[in-house]
């Protein structure tokens, strides 16, 4: 039988760990210390950095939140905080390469650096940005417009997560049209948010509409949940689609 066929024929056998090393780099985690909801302290942000290395991942591009209420961190103090953790890694010896950009929550203040073309990039041009989880911004589609017309490419994050597409795919599909890419939390697929935040993970994967996949990590705890998500069928699916473009970055 196929891989497909054991992953959704009828009495599939459990799947074994798929390799997160075939991803090779990680596009979305929280591992600049002090700094948001992430590690706590540089010993916090190594052991982290070390189970992402065990996990097989030859490099971590971290997103320390930026947002105007609450975590701001401008461009130099996550920098800043990249060159602690690049010091920390080569001091360990650790064979892993470490970039930082920011995780974006859209609001006015993204709107302002947009303008002002004063976002951090991965990947040359790649923006990764947050929406509220209660309701769709009225601003979405013009920021993703701005975003374009100034020159960066933008990274949706987890949009398995916003509970307002469920039912309603109309929005995604306009993303998808104007060129968004999609990033999906990893460990949405095994329920860490919840089973109908796994439903729809699940039905964008069946659209083929990822085409980055992260672990959005700030503990440990989301470590203990990446490794469970690798026996999914769907991260499975995910990996194998050849739609994936993690191992470029």
């Amino acid at each position: 039988m196929s891989i497909l066929g054991k992953l959704f024929g009828k009495g599939h056998a459990a799947l074994p760990p798929v390799d997160l090393g075939l991803l090779k780099c990680d596009v979305h985690s929280h591992f600049v210390p002090g700094i948001d909801d992430g590690a706590p302290t540089i010993e916090a942000s190594m052991e982290l950095l070390r189970a992402m290395h065990d996990l097989g991942y030859q490099k971590v591009i971290t997103t320390p939140h930026s947002m105007a209420d609450g975590y701001k961190n401008p461009p130099e103090v996550i920098l800043g905080g990249l060159e602690k953790l690049r010091r920390a890694v080569e001091e360990d010896g650790m064979a892993l390469e470490v970039e930082a950009a920011a995780e974006y929550y859209l609001d006015h203040d993204f709107l302002e650096k947009i303008t002002a073309q004063k976002l951090l990039t991965f990947n040359t041009d790649k923006v990764l940005f947050e929406l509220p989880f209660i309701s769709e911004p009225a601003v979405l589609l013009s920021a993703v417009f701005e975003m374009q017309t100034q020159g960066y490419r933008p990274v949706l994050a987890h949009p398995e997560r916003y509970t307002y597409w469920e039912t309603d795919h109309s929005t995604m599909e306009k993303l998808k049209d104007r060129g968004v890419i999609f990033q999906l939390n990893a460990i949405a697929l095994m329920g860490a948010y919840g089973p109908a935040t796994k439903k729809a993970a699940e039905k964008i994967i069946d659209k083929g509409w990822y085409e980055l996949v992260g672990s959005d990590c700030h503990s440990m705890k989301h470590i203990a949940a990446l490794e469970a998500a690798r026996t999914e069928p769907y991260l499975h699916k995910l990996i194998e689609s050849g739609k994936l473009v993690n191992a470029t970055l």
